[in-house]
């Protein structure tokens, strides 16, 4: 979900700085923590999220509450991000004006699409089976990168790394019995977010050659936020309880997407893509780990097709990230 957004960064730090930045993230050792350490904050995500639901008493039937949830959250991270970039450029960031319809096609996938869909479906699917279902958009921004934006070349490498993706969503959805469970509203809802996050990476990966990525997804963050609130309150959101617990959930929230946007906006501005990326396939496993110990869901978890499933996922993703460059068996035309 919330790190397909991040291929570039290119902030203008002053040469000393940049010098030191470039050393400590060229490390073997730091990319490989760094990265690993973003995956552990987005995998973190998911029983937070439904944890946020429960402090918050927010109706995960009423779809307005949700997204002010949503909304909320992803304008402090916006406001979080605008505020590091000022300081990182010792003046206040903004995007260029003639930029600004730029922004607004992120915020509307990235932000307004992606999370309305993605909390809506996460108050219907448990923590450890929306962590895999998530991995779809990895094979998502794949296809979408290859077909619709043509930014990469598809290949028969990508093309098992689909299958062994996909296989493994199949099977979290069979479950034990091979009763096959779907609902447009559960695992629909987190399908769509995927597809949402899909088209935002590829319109990123665009955009980002016209504009200062740290301005184009603080920013997009903070509007598609606000969007996300005043529909909420629009249609009647609303949420119902605010304690001391709930607002620092909020805030880790809100802290976990703008750390782990410049976190790995780093690693990709000075590593390869391919060195960074290879991490994302731990994403699904964090997810899962993490919902099995916040939310009680050890018992599905540790069931033989959730493992299967996590594995394939996991496994199709490590194969497109380490090998999905290093031949063009089946070209796109």
């Amino acid at each position: 979900m919330e790190e397909n957004e991040l291929q570039q960064l290119n902030n203008g730090e002053p040469a000393p700085t940049k010098a030191k930045a470039e050393s400590f993230f060229t490390k073997p050792w730091a990319v490989a923590l760094c990265a690993i350490f973003c995956c552990v904050l987005w995998g973190s995500a998911f029983p937070c999220v439904k944890t946020g639901y429960i402090l918050f008493d927010i109706n995960r039937d009423h779809a307005p509450s949700l997204m002010l949830f949503a909304g909320v959250r992803f304008t402090l991270a916006g406001l979080m991000v605008i505020a590091f970039g000022s300081i990182q450029k010792k003046k206040f960031l903004t995007p260029k004006p003639r930029n600004m319809w730029r922004v607004l096609i992120v915020a509307l996938f990235q932000t307004c699409l992606q999370y309305t869909f993605f909390y809506i479906g996460l108050a219907h699917v448990s923590g450890v089976k929306s962590s895999v279902l998530n991995g779809l958009g990895v094979f998502f921004t794949i296809l979408f990168a290859c077909f619709i934006f043509r930014t990469e070349k598809f290949n028969l490498i990508k093309l098992l790394g689909c299958i062994l993706g996909f296989s493994g969503v199949v099977l979290i959805n069979l479950g034990g019995d091979f009763s096959f469970t779907f609902s447009i509203i559960g695992e629909g809802f987190l399908i769509f977010s995927g597809l949402s996050a899909a088209t935002a990476s590829g319109f990123v990966k665009i955009f980002s050659k016209h504009e200062n990525t740290t301005a184009l997804c603080g920013y997009q963050f903070l509007i598609g936020g606000v969007v996300l609130i005043i529909i909420g309150l629009s249609f009647g959101g609303s949420i119902n309880q605010i304690s001391v617990g709930a607002v620092f959930l909020l805030l880790y929230l809100a802290f976990l997407s703008a750390c782990a946007f410049t976190l790995q906006g780093y690693l990709f501005k000075y590593n390869p893509v391919s060195k960074v990326a290879v991490y994302k396939s731990t994403n699904p496993l964090f997810g899962a780990l993490f919902s099995a110990i916040i939310l009680g869901e050890s018992e599905q978890l540790l069931s033989w097709f959730t493992l299967i499933a996590i594995a394939l996922v996991c496994l199709g993703i490590f194969i497109i990230n380490k090998f999905g460059e290093s031949r063009a068996l089946f070209k796109r035309k």
